[in-house]
């Protein structure tokens, strides 16, 4: 008996009992989350007015008014952005699908948006069915033209903020026009690139001014391979303008030009048959057509 046999195995048995048996004590059980409220889906408003005016077409431009309370504003999925007043301008590629979609979040999260129908052109297409489309590029054109392209996309790349993109457009120079947008040449079946602005054709040292305000993003220090003296100008919200072949630049990069002032003279730099501007028009992605924004020459 343990009583009688002494007290230290006594308390050594008590000890023992005292302890808790490994997988008999309940296991303690955080208190369960809160389950959260179902979110509630975005409030969305189809064919909302955003007081478009201009051409939605391919090589169009259009200028709008958001909606008020907007805090985003895309183009099909793509942020564009938009002035504190609510303007903002969209512009369609030469090749843009016939449908687009616009859309603007709302700071309270509702989602407003309207398909865009945009119209197609007739391009003038001509065709050369035994003509081969060229000659294979050599590997020094193509290591000096992957530089030039690289400048003339960081000088597109540059925000200056320029307020021209608000303004009417106005011819660079009045003249013969001489190559219109967006035509192409089929070589033995091959398409060739489309022509991307519009020439005007004039001799060589004729001025050109700029045809909105905006700010110099680039000015060839030497001509390039094939735009020659090579001249962009930014006029803010993603648009800009480039003059090809030039025979001199008058401006410098940094420098802000105002609707009229001289920019350079024609020339025929680059590759070019004869003395004449090109004149292109980029906004963002999307080139498009000069012609329509700065309408019939002489207004």
């Amino acid at each position: 008996m343990i009583s009688a046999r002494g007290g230290r195995h006594g308390r050594w048995r008590a000890a023992l009992l005292a302890l808790p048996l490994a997988g008999c004590t309940p296991a303690l059980v955080p208190p369960a989350a809160p389950v959260p409220p179902p979110a509630q889906a975005p409030r969305v408003v189809d064919n909302a007015d955003f007081h478009l005016s201009g051409a939605i077409e391919q090589g169009g431009l259009a200028m709008g008014i958001v909606p008020p309370g907007t805090s985003a504003l895309l183009l099909d999925g793509i942020p564009i952005g938009h002035a504190a007043d609510g303007r903002f301008i969209v512009a369609f590629d030469r090749d843009a699908p016939p449908v687009a979609r616009i859309e603007a979040r709302l700071a309270d999260g509702a989602i407003l948006r309207r398909s865009l129908a945009v119209s197609p052109r007739g391009w003038q297409i001509e065709s050369l069915p035994t003509l081969p489309r060229g000659t294979t590029p050599t590997p020094e054109f193509l290591a000096r033209r992957k530089v030039e392209l690289e400048q003339i996309a960081a000088a597109r790349a540059v925000d200056t903020g320029s307020g021209g993109w608000r303004q009417r457009f106005i011819w660079p120079v009045i003249g013969r026009i001489s190559g219109v947008f967006g035509s192409q040449r089929i070589y033995a079946g091959e398409p060739g690139a489309y022509h991307s602005g519009v020439d005007v054709a004039r001799p060589t040292g004729t001025p050109i001014v700029a045809p909105a305000d905006g700010v110099v993003i680039l000015a060839a220090a030497a001509p390039f391979t094939l735009e020659g003296n090579l001249l962009m100008i930014d006029h803010g919200m993603g648009l800009n303008s480039a003059f090809l072949h030039l025979s001199r630049i008058d401006v410098k990069v940094g420098q802000a030009v105002r609707q009229g002032e001289l920019l350079g003279a024609i020339g025929m730099t680059g590759r070019a048959t004869g003395p004449h501007m090109h004149w292109a028009i980029k906004w963002r992605d999307a080139r498009i057509d000069p012609a329509p924004i700065a309408g019939a020459m002489g207004e």
